[in-house]
């Protein structure tokens, strides 16, 4: 039992040649030669169902819901207690979301029967959980790493607070828009609910239902005019239906997906109302702050792989900054961009490091809107790019990025020459 990216490559890795494996040969002392434990049981399979999933997300709650309910034999890691581990639903006024190995969450029920003590103390009055009061419980499943990678995803979209103190001050979530800030009424205490209900809903396998319940909301908010809201509402049922994060693909019995970046496709957005797939690349361009200019470059699928629409670029002389301020010169052609009633973009590619990362997240976020962001930029070595990134990021290879980023950066350069050569004739 388990979860693939490709069943094709998964089911057909276990039929595969088996490559020669050195195991101990107990009669000798000496090292001999075996096959693939998966061949051992490979001839034991009597039938074969696949379930199919929107996302990666749900194909990992499914497979850990299953898991627990069937024990399969060969399923080892999970029914080995050591490896279980649980999400907990804190009971207070903002409720969090809180990971627990199980020999915590025993304390912690341990903790809820007096101890006879002379001195009155609990039996884990040391534990750090020993005051966590909880009102729901998810699991076990197999990998803390995969759940917690489940959970980051889902908070990008249904932002919670996360820290057991009851304030958002010096919090780094609430200032990038992980914590939807509860306890500086940022967000009323009805919303915040429906926030942790939504992440309940996913973990329960509950996803079909959950977007039907968003799209009356949507609906309801587009009856009122509300057409904020809505929009915002309609983003994150289109992330909902398209969420990938490689972290829950990869595993220790899985291969992962092998793509050829020359033929990159997005295809979890093909066959879908959303039939392109549209990524914008910025860059600023300018020699001591002088004859600035920016570009946006754009790539969709429109033609079935990802390249280059040359149609859709667009040029800025920048008119509101003076001097070599790059991240002020973003923000003002973010900003014009945005003003313009052009397609929405999937995903918006920046040449630049955090600073430009976090301005531009703000522009996005004074429109309300749900874009994410990557920021791309040479790393000390100028060898390597570091790449930031801010939102739910499509499942596209790190080669799109880079000639993303590349390509604004060639459009913003030729156009610079441009005016620059222009205006010294004048």
């Amino acid at each position: 039992m388990g979860k693939a990216g490709s069943l094709k490559d998964r089911v057909g890795s276990y039929f595969s040649p088996s490559p020669v494996l050195r195991t101990s040969s107990p009669a000798s002392g000496r090292g001999g030669y075996g096959i693939r434990p998966i061949e051992i049981f490979i001839s034991e399979v009597k039938d074969l169902e696949i379930r199919k999933t929107d996302t990666v997300l749900e194909a990992y709650i499914l497979e850990q819901e299953l898991i627990k309910k069937l024990q399969p034999k060969y399923n080892v890691d999970g029914k080995d207690d050591k490896s279980f581990c649980y999400v907990v639903v804190t009971r207070e006024d903002y409720p969090r979301f809180v990971m627990l190995r199980k020999t915590d969450l025993d304390s912690i029920k341990k903790s809820k029967i007096k101890n006879p003590m002379p001195t009155g103390r609990q039996e884990n009055d040391n534990s750090k959980f020993k005051n966590l009061k909880f009102s729901k419980i998810y699991g076990p499943y197999t990998s803390r790493h995969q759940i917690e990678a489940a959970l980051k995803i889902l908070r990008k979209i249904f932002p919670y607070h996360s820290r057991k103190e009851k304030t958002e001050k010096g919090c780094l979530d609430y200032q990038i828009g992980l914590c939807p800030g509860p306890y500086d009424e940022a967000i009323s205490k009805r919303d915040y609910q429906k926030n942790i209900k939504a992440i309940q809903m996913i973990l329960e396998g509950k996803k079909k239902s959950l977007i039907n319940k968003i799209k009356k909301e949507m609906q309801e908010y587009s009856d009122k005019n509300e057409f904020e809201k809505a929009a915002e509402v309609r983003n994150k049922i289109f992330t909902l239906r398209h969420v990938q994060d490689i972290a829950l693909i990869s595993s220790r019995d899985e291969k992962p997906e092998i793509r050829n970046p020359k033929s990159e496709t997005i295809s979890n957005y093909q066959n879908t109302k959303f039939k392109t797939f549209r990524i914008e690349g910025y860059d600023i361009s300018n020699i001591s702050g002088k004859y600035a200019v920016g570009s946006m470059v754009v790539f969709d699928n429109s033609e079935g792989n990802i390249k280059p629409n040359k149609s859709q670029y667009r040029k800025f002389r920048i008119k509101t900054i003076e001097g070599a301020n790059d991240v002020g010169a973003m923000e003002e052609i973010i900003s014009r961009r945005l003003k313009n009633n052009w397609p929405k973009p999937d995903l918006v590619i920046l040449d630049g490091g955090k600073g430009h990362l976090n301005a531009i997240r703000r522009i996005i976020r004074n429109y309300h809107l749900e874009i994410p962001l990557i920021a791309v930029a040479k790393g000390p070595t100028r060898k390597k790019l570091d790449i930031y990134s801010f939102g739910t990021i499509p499942g596209i290879s790190k080669n799109i990025v880079e000639q993303v980023r590349n390509e604004a950066h060639r459009f913003a350069i030729k156009y610079h020459r441009n005016i620059r050569k222009k205006l010294s004739l004048v």
